[in-house]
């Protein structure tokens, strides 16, 4: 990017196709006022956290792709705040965990973008209530029940008010410090689509902590409890996204100095357990 003063490299290993990698479908984006510490118990120490009286703005971001590289599948991202870093002073979402229902989309977002990608199932329990539930192996976690709710507007004859106004918008974010991709990546995603709010999505969800002697798996454990608080938040606005064109280039490199040695962070952090009505 011009002006950074950072040499930035193209990150494309070419999979699933060329990129621009284009995704159409519908999504809710639903932000939360997360706490300061625990978004901090979960981005590396290498960046800021951009807060104001304690608070962060994280959220998740949870869509239903009917086209893709990959095929259809839906997708849960949770956003653990704003961050920044002193090499990079532009402000961008960090993404605690990534959770979709298909194998090639997972191993792309591992390896593309060094996100933290898991293979999950997502179930319509009831008509406005989606289970995810996490997969490993032949081991399934139980993680978030999310109840979709009526929309703030009523239904206008007019489709080009019920969907809301089409909108062209850029999100960024930093991705990387993984297994997969150990440099510090910055990615943007260019969206089109039909905006209007909704009423918030209520979330509910509990994860027991259990020690064992795997250091992958209290590895994989920690993360999960970690993103837990961020789901749990409170609720500030909620957009729902129709219409939906994503439009997502190659990730560049911004920095490729080695993470700092991992620490245990299961101190900074609480078990969550509860609702967020």
């Amino acid at each position: 990017m011009k002006g950074m003063g950072i040499m930035q490299t193209n990150c494309s290993s070419g999979y699933a196709g060329k990129p621009p990698w284009i995704f159409k479908g519908s999504a809710l984006y639903q932000f939360h006022l997360v706490k300061a510490e625990v978004a901090r118990a979960i981005i590396p120490k290498e960046f800021k956290l951009v807060e104001t009286f304690g608070y962060t703005a994280g959220g998740f971001y949870l869509a239903n792709y009917t086209e893709s590289p990959f095929g259809p599948f839906d997708e849960l991202v949770t956003i653990a705040g704003i961050v920044r870093t002193t090499q990079m002073p532009t402000s961008h979402a960090w993404a605690a965990s990534v959770y979709v229902n298909n194998d090639n989309a997972c191993m792309h977002g591992r390896k593309e973008f060094g996100i933290p990608s898991q293979v999950a199932t997502f179930s319509k329990v009831e008509s406005q209530m989606i289970h995810v539930a996490e997969n490993d192996g032949p081991v399934t976690t139980s993680l978030y029940d999310i109840r979709l709710q009526p929309p703030i507007l009523k239904m206008n004859p007019q489709k080009w008010m019920a969907f809301g106004p089409t909108v062209k918008m850029s999100l960024p974010g930093y991705s990387g410090r993984t297994e997969h991709v150990p440099q510090l990546l910055e990615y943007t995603c260019q969206i089109e689509c039909r905006v209007k709010p909704t009423s918030p999505a209520r979330v509910s969800g509990s994860l027991g902590w259990i020690d064992t002697e795997n250091e992958e798996l209290n590895d994989c454990l920690k993360k999960r409890e970690m993103g837990m608080p961020v789901m749990l938040s409170k609720p500030i606005l909620a957009l729902e996204f129709n219409c939906l064109k994503m439009e997502v280039h190659p990730p560049v490199v911004v920095s490729d100095h080695p993470l700092e040695p991992k620490q245990d962070r299961q101190s900074d952090t609480k078990m969550a357990t509860g609702s967020n009505n």
